[in-house]
């Protein structure tokens, strides 16, 4: 395959570092990037252009799959591998069609895993060995769901960030913006959930069975 950037995105340094160290010594990979979160993948992403990219499901500020989601709206080239501790079939649904190209449990052999990489990076398709095949032919619900629909990748971000108890100082940097910018941006996710105030935002989350982010994951 042509020799391509990778990146590795997961809060945990020791399996970020062990895997940029493995994809590092592989002749078809020219540079090796990181980032612990969905803000810091998708800008990552877009500056270093990687052709591959090791993405983790669970990060502090979000979801892996919206990263993945978001990462290929400005990157269709990009071939991305799902990597979480647990295979659950939902979340292999959601990843596939978000447009990720695979997905692997942690536990895999780290060697399995870069060729897991190139494999994708060459166009196609990884499934481990646990993964349930009918992910690939079951129809899945594309996008979040109603109300959170009405609101775009970066705002449901914040939304989560705000269904969380975060404060708007917690939320600004999370997503490397300033207060005033939070504080704008939370007005316009309340017009659009059509909801008072961060407490029905959060019971709204909860009712429709929103995946949030975990408290104790922000450091």
């Amino acid at each position: 395959m042509q020799a391509v950037r990778a990146l590795v995105v997961d809060d945990h340094p020791v399996f970020r570092r062990g895997l940029r160290s493995l994809l590092a010594d592989e002749p078809w990979v020219t540079g090796v990037g990181e980032a612990d979160t969905v803000a810091g993948a998708v800008e990552r992403a877009i500056d270093d252009q990687p052709g591959v990219v090791a993405m983790d499901v669970r990060l502090p500020d979000g979801d892996g799959i919206d990263a993945t989601a978001r990462i290929l709206e400005r990157r269709p080239q990009t071939a991305v591998l799902l990597l979480t501790m647990i295979g659950d079939e939902d979340i292999v649904r959601r990843g596939l069609a978000a447009g990720a190209r695979g997905y692997l449990l942690k536990d895999t052999d780290p060697d399995a895993v870069v060729d897991a990489l190139r494999t994708v990076g060459q166009g196609g398709l990884v499934l481990g060995p646990r993964v349930p095949t009918s992910c690939l032919t079951t129809p899945v619900a594309a996008g979040p769901p109603a109300p959170f629909d009405r609101l775009t990748a970066r705002e449901r971000q914040l939304a989560e960030q705000l269904a969380g108890g975060r404060t708007n100082g917690q939320i600004a940097r999370v997503l490397g913006v300033s207060e005033k910018t939070v504080r704008n941006a939370v007005s316009a996710v309340l017009a659009k959930l059509a909801v008072p105030d961060r407490l029905a935002v959060a019971l709204l989350a909860r009712d429709v069975g929103l995946v949030l982010p975990r408290q104790d994951q922000h450091r």
